[in-house]
């Protein structure tokens, strides 16, 4: 697909991913970028920043967690930009906590992590279909394709969002709409950087998979994966090893990640 003269939606891009998102997209001249976030200031400084790069952007409040809300936006896309022709759904959230995470937190991670990317589908893929053109990327993480020994609300649900891309690839490519599961590993954003300061199990067992990268490099490899209509977009190349190998022999692949939780773990 090409991204020049297309409108975008971005979630999450206030900082982080979707913030280089939204200003690498930006390069390649598209009609419009609507940036939203849950930190109203965040995402306004990123659209300033895109229309400074001469792009027509706005930047909103969105909780993704919320339906009505993706509702909302999609509908300002669609009055702003004339449509909506790529969306990036890539507002996710982490815990830190393992299997006894309270109900709460479970909860927020699957409305965040899971069903925000449903609603949001739920909301472009009609319209796409009908014009047998449109591309929804999903970021999921690496995580949901490997597993994640420390974070059990996080490593579950970035699993499931890895089944819905796949589902929707699946049910809406021969309809001429095409589905991406961007997959990083370790990223030098806030989530990663303030969880390794502190020492965070989760955060080190990321680290320890692939070399850490930035923010731009993601977005770099997500805007080549948009252009080239690729479902699984990996910005760490070795992750592509990595999970053929857990395919190939998925008891060894539990036996290594049991030897890398077994410290972690209280009896």
């Amino acid at each position: 697909m090409e991204i020049q003269d297309k409108s975008l939606v971005i979630t999450g891009a206030g900082r982080g991913i979707g913030a280089a998102m939204a200003l690498r997209f930006a390069h390649e001249r598209p009609r419009g970028v609507l940036v939203t976030d849950i930190d109203e200031v965040g995402a306004q400084r990123v659209a300033g920043q895109v229309r400074s790069l001469g792009v027509p952007s706005i930047g909103v409040r969105v909780d993704v967690g919320d339906r009505d809300q993706i509702t909302g936006l999609v509908k300002l896309a669609e009055k702003e930009y004339d449509g909506v022709d790529i969306v990036c759904s890539n507002a996710g959230i982490a815990t830190g906590m393992g299997i006894h995470a309270g109900d709460g937190d479970w909860a927020r991670s699957w409305s965040i992590n899971v069903l925000a990317h449903v609603h949001l589908a739920q909301a472009v893929l009609p319209a796409m279909a009908r014009r047998h053109s449109g591309h929804l990327m999903i970021t999921a993480s690496a995580v949901g394709l490997l597993g994640l020994p420390g974070d059990a609300p996080y490593s579950v649900t970035k699993h499931a969002a890895v089944g819905l891309a796949e589902w929707l690839a699946f049910t809406y490519g021969g309809l001429g709409v095409t589905v991406s599961a961007l997959c990083p590993m370790g990223v030098r954003t806030e989530l990663l950087m303030a969880g390794l300061e502190a020492g965070h199990p989760a955060a080190r067992a990321v680290a320890a998979v692939a070399p850490i990268i930035t923010a731009e490099e993601v977005a770099e490899a997500a805007a080549q994966g948009v252009i080239d209509d690729r479902f699984l977009i990996l910005p760490h190349p070795e992750i592509a090893d990595l999970y053929a190998s857990k395919a190939s022999d998925p008891q060894a692949w539990v036996t290594n990640q049991q030897a890398a939780a077994r410290p972690r773990i209280k009896a």
